[in-house]
């Protein structure tokens, strides 16, 4: 008998051909389970792409003498990463392996969505990105019957997915979706859901668990910077119990992120100041744009490829209106020019020089 750790698709296949043929069900894996001496849901897993129907399996003439392995959900690993904000946290989460729903909330371009990529490809875990919009539906999430060659056949939606795979669900932008979302609840208690149309009961697989992004935290958007957002139901908001507030990363950490992304230290220098100007100037009213990370990173992606830093910035805040675009050009033509500028949280805006604020 092979050893545990060792058991591959094609072991399975090869014992599941040699004692029930091409055709076999649930319980077959379970007897398959006992000979190699690991969890069923080893198993399944091996055998996944050859699911025809609930509980049925199918290796027939279809497929080749070739077995390709299930495809690896584990995000790729970005070694110019840098970790800031909740990170560790949100690790300390996945690591654990328990059920612990998390809610993520900041601003665009902050980094959520990629905090949590990061966690589960250095964890070497699955992860299912859901992306949210207001017309996402239990079909959309859960999964429904799509007709395959004149035949009506049952797809899992990515929720079942990551339940059966024990892989992390990330529902993205969650404050854009529609009181459909709430087909969701018992998912988020852990419980798993019952596939009504199919008559079957899905277990969250150990492993599993749900990691929530948005822009708001689930009351709308106030000021009217993130449009299509919505107010989310008080109880499906209850159903995770920890929520993580992501600020942009502070100088000395964006630095790093742009300069592992190729730029020197005098661009990122410069461009560290001037989007901490904004910033300062945007939390206290006085311009409606702000410059995220995201934003920084691309100037540092445009000024590669054009070779101009100031082509390069402009080509990236080129969808501000004229007058933004033309201030925030005008500033970082100063901030090059070496004029000194406080942008630093510490800081009040009477120690901003009045000259600077006048640009905004």
């Amino acid at each position: 008998m092979p050893a545990a750790q060792a058991i591959s698709t094609e072991q399975v296949i090869e014992y599941l051909r040699d004692t029930v043929g091409s055709e076999f069900t649930s319980k077959d894996l379970v007897n398959a389970s006992a000979y190699f001496g690991v969890g069923v849901q080893t198993v399944a897993k091996r055998v996944l792409q050859f699911k025809t129907a609930p509980g049925k399996y199918s290796y027939n003439q279809v497929h080749t003498n070739i077995i390709e392995p299930v495809a690896t959900l584990i995000p790729e690993k970005d070694d110019s990463y840098v970790p800031f904000g909740p990170f560790q946290d949100i690790k300390k989460v996945v690591r654990s392996g328990k059920f612990y729903p998390m809610f993520i909330t900041g601003y665009s371009g902050n980094g959520k969505t990629y905090s949590v990529e990061q966690s589960c490809a250095q964890l070497r875990r699955e992860l299912i990105r859901v992306n949210i919009t207001i017309e996402t539906d239990e079909d959309d999430l859960i999964g429904g019957f799509r007709l395959v060659d004149g035949n009506t056949v049952w797809h899992n939606g990515p929720v079942i997915e990551a339940l059966e795979r024990g892989a992390i669900l990330l529902l993205d932008e969650i404050d854009l979706a529609s009181n459909k979302i709430l087909c969701l609840q018992s998912v988020l208690e852990g419980k798993g859901v019952f596939l009504k149309k199919i008559g079957k009961y899905v277990k969250p697989a150990d492993g599993f668990n749900v990691i929530a992004t948005a822009n708001t935290k689930g009351k709308g958007s106030d000021d009217g910077r993130f449009i299509g957002t919505n107010i989310l139901n008080e109880a499906f908001l209850e159903r995770f119990p920890i929520t993580f507030e992501q600020d942009y990363p502070t100088a000395p950490i964006e630095t790093k992120i742009l300069i592992n992304n190729n730029c020197d230290e005098d661009f990122a220098d410069n461009l560290i100041k001037w989007a901490g100007v904004i910033r300062k100037t945007f939390f206290d009213g006085g311009v409606d744009e702000v410059i995220t990370t995201r934003r920084l990173v691309h100037i540092v992606q445009a000024y590669s490829i054009f070779g101009n830093r100031l082509d390069a910035i402009t080509k990236c805040i080129s969808r501000f209106d004229d007058d933004t675009k033309q201030s925030f050009l005008d500033l970082y033509t100063k901030v090059d020019a070496g004029e000194d500028f406080d942008y630093t949280e510490e800081e009040t805006q009477e120690e901003v020089p009045q000259s600077n604020c006048q640009d905004f």
